[in-house]
């Protein structure tokens, strides 16, 4: 290509989904009549496909979700029949699940309910280090020799197609339950469950892993119970909601359908009623500090998805990465609240050991894009390294597709203290992706050059000898720019609707509460408001935040800038900025207040038209001509002092760089009547002519000045510039 393929910018195109057709319009109109909510809400409603009053109402009572029978999923009848003769028989049943989240939760939500059963069961969970991903020959010999009879796999089986063939000749029988993509032919198992696979009915295609074993664990509450499908159900979702709910939202499934109402269920019970493993998983994060052995806690932690997925999720996480995911089952399982808040410790340990490590991958990793990807060729990033943790290259992969906004694999090779690696070397790798490349299908078309392989759309796992990672890059590659344009590469960020600083109350943020819980399919709103004022700007948590007050009319709000330092921010007081945020309500000592949680920032458009033009007018005075659909200013005695004496404080304080928005910022003491950038360049034009400052240009506005010594007074008025000024001015 003669131009680069992609190349790194910090900007970000905002897409406004509101549908604002005369249709649109009528009919959010008709939703705040008929259900009384917030017009803004109604908006909202319309726009995500809610618009019938009765749709809305089922949307905020979850009327409609859950319903849908297990046994439409094929070959549940099977698994049903062979667990539930396992457990009449006394046959060793073995649960065999993925070191993720939602394995792990898959494993313990499967295992207690077996045990409640009177089953003989116990479960393995694979080291990422010693056994790799997915199940294993090696294994499955291994369990066998056991006395495994039964082994049922949650979150993962479905491309054991070799490993089922070794159990079935070992006289074990095999049940997959899995949620990933399908290859063309499917293990040849007692049963295979799985939402994905081409001849499966069931509707709601969405399912965790976990979600498919709640399906199980309702399709076993029904047969050996009995009961109606709904009793079942409910049963099921009151025992196990809080882990189907952790592994759904770990892995980041969409939160519609039934996923949203299981998820909803499964918050409230960790809220209520949170079993002991989980309960002081909390109280260990929300220990302040180095406090924990006093466990002096912040304010009571508000349970919502983003919670769960970003703080205890990680944590859950982190000892399969780091050590044996065996520890997190042990964890989920504890009744025993002493013990549980040891291992909560550990927990809370291995993520600080994952964190440390996985910033150090990230150093290195950013260093050879630097120093290796060819942006103007290659879309995808493919990584490879000797010494990079491979329980942690998935969190990298992650970081380094939202800095770049491109697909990006890792790979750890063993063997590396070998001065001679070899090429049959076995790497384990972890991809993500971005919109419009779906990765499974990507690494099924270089399924020759791959071990092993299995995933998602967007993230995905994979296993390469190190004599194939070089044609692998190209292979990859070659996939990838016939599928992805640069237009879909550049990064965007959406907003559902714009509101101005009127329709933002404290009524709204507790209705948008209403929608929750929030996720992928279900997001969080994200609003954007223009022209607001910057009014006071505080950094805060050692200037790795920024809090900003803003101003629309009479109105100020909050704005909280999280992982945006003031300097990253690039705001000045007095400034109009245009924002893309969502809405918190803050409870701080008995008072509720309205916050702005900024997810992207930029100087508002009329306020940018302006300084571009004004800048534009500036160069064309200098020339000595008159510019076109701009009114040119004339300084007064007063604007010359105020600059003047801004530029002497400045100096003095030993700062001779001065950016004109920062300048700007600190001369417009009133936002309706700003100093105007055009006023600012020719008084900083004009002390440079008659020889009060030296003047050099570092930058699109920036500038360079020092004050010169002068004898006596210095006459403005022989200022050429001045003249000119004043000449334009009297046309």
């Amino acid at each position: 290509m003669s131009s680069a393929f992609y190349e790194i910018s910090g900007e970000k195109k905002w897409r406004i989904l509101d549908d604002l057709s005369p249709e649109a319009v009528a009919g959010k109109e008709a939703l705040t009549q008929a259900l009384g909510i917030d017009p803004v809400v109604s908006r909202l409603l319309w726009n995500r496909g809610y618009r019938t009053p009765e749709d809305a109402k089922a949307y905020f009572s979850l009327a409609n979700e859950m319903l849908g029978d297990p046994f439409v999923l094929t070959d549940m009848d099977k698994a049903t029949e062979r667990i539930a003769r396992a457990i009449s028989t006394h046959e060793k049943i073995t649960v065999y699940g993925d070191y993720d989240v939602d394995g792990v939760t898959s494993v313990t939500a499967l295992l207690l309910y077996l045990k409640e059963k009177g089953a003989d069961v116990s479960y393995f969970i694979p080291n990422r280090f010693d056994d790799g991903y997915g199940v294993s020959d090696a294994t499955v010999t291994q369990l066998a020799s056991d006395g495994t009879e039964l082994i049922v796999t949650v979150d993962t089986g479905i491309t054991a197609n070799r490993e089922v063939e070794t159990a079935k000749a070992l006289g074990v029988d095999f049940i997959v339950t899995d949620h990933h993509e399908c290859c063309e032919t499917l293990p040849d198992a007692v049963a295979v469950v799985d939402p994905h696979r081409p001849d499966c009915p069931y509707p709601f295609k969405e399912l965790a892993g976990v979600g498919v074993v709640f399906k199980l664990l309702s399709a076993l509450e029904e047969k050996l119970e009995g009961v109606d499908r709904i009793t079942a159900v409910n049963t099921v979702a009151l025992a196990y909601g809080d882990l189907i709910a952790i592994g759904t939202i770990a892995d980041v499934m969409p939160i519609v359908g039934e996923n949203r109402l299981i998820v909803k269920l499964g918050l409230d019970m960790i809220s209520n009623r949170p079993r002991p493993s989980v309960a002081a998983l909390i109280d260990m994060v929300n220990a302040k500090g180095d406090q924990r052995d006093k466990l002096k806690k912040k304010k009571p932690q508000k349970i919502s998805s983003s919670f769960i997925g970003f703080t205890v999720a990680p944590r859950i996480n982190a000892v399969g990465r780091v050590s044996s995911a065996s520890l997190a089952v042990d964890f989920l399982l504890s009744e025993d609240a002493e013990r549980a808040r040891e291992t909560a410790e550990v927990l809370c340990d291995a993520n600080r050991e994952r964190q440390e490590e996985e910033n150090r991958i990230v150093r290195d990793a950013f260093a050879m894009i630097e120093a290796e990807h060819d942006f103007a060729r290659d879309p995808v990033i493919v990584l490879g390294s000797d010494d990079w943790h491979h329980g942690v290259i998935g969190i990298v992969a992650s970081r380094i597709t939202e800095r770049f906004g491109l697909p990006s694999i890792l790979v750890s090779f063993e063997g590396g203290e070998d001065p001679y690696p070899s090429p049959e070397d076995v790497g384990k790798g972890s991809g993500r992706s971005v919109k419009g490349l779906n990765l499974f299908d990507a690494l099924s078309s270089c399924e020759d050059l791959l071990v092993k392989y299995g995933g998602h759309e967007l993230a995905a796992g994979l296993s390469i000898k190190r004599g194939d990672f070089a044609a692998f890059r190209e292979r990859i590659n070659d996939y990838a720019r016939e599928r992805l344009t640069r237009e879909a590469l550049v990064p965007t960020l959406d907003a559902d609707c714009e509101v101005t600083g009127e329709e933002l109350t404290l009524g709204l943020a507790a209705e948008i509460e209403g929608m929750e819980p929030f996720g992928v399919g279900n997001p969080t709103p994200y609003f954007v408001t223009r022209d607001l004022v910057v009014r006071e700007i505080y950094p805060i948590s050692g200037g790795k935040h920024t809090k900003l007050l803003v101003g629309a009319k009479d109105l100020t709000f909050e704005a909280m800038c999280f992982r945006m330092s003031e300097a990253a921010l690039d705001l000045y007081v007095g400034e109009k900025v245009d924002l893309l945020y969502s809405l918190s309500v803050n409870e701080y000592a008995g008072r509720r207040s309205l916050q702005l949680i900024v997810k992207d920032r930029r100087q508002s458009a009329g306020a940018q038209d302006r300084f571009n033009a004004e800048r534009t007018a500036l160069s064309t005075i200098l020339s000595g001509e008159a510019p076109a659909g701009v009114t040119v200013p004339v300084p007064d005695r007063n604007d010359f002092a105020a600059v003047y004496r801004l530029i002497r404080e400045t100096i003095a304080m030993g700062e001779h760089y001065f950016p004109m928005r920062g300048m700007l910022s600190r001369l417009s003491t009133d936002p309706a009547v700003p100093f105007g950038y055009l006023k600012l360049g020719l008084i900083l034009h004009i002390f440079r002519e008659v020889g009060l400052i030296s003047l050099r240009e570092e930058g699109e506005d920036l500038y360079q000045a020092d004050l010169c010594k002068t004898d006596g007074k210095v006459e403005l008025e022989r200022s050429t510039i001045l003249a000119t000024v004043k000449r334009i001015a009297s046309l």
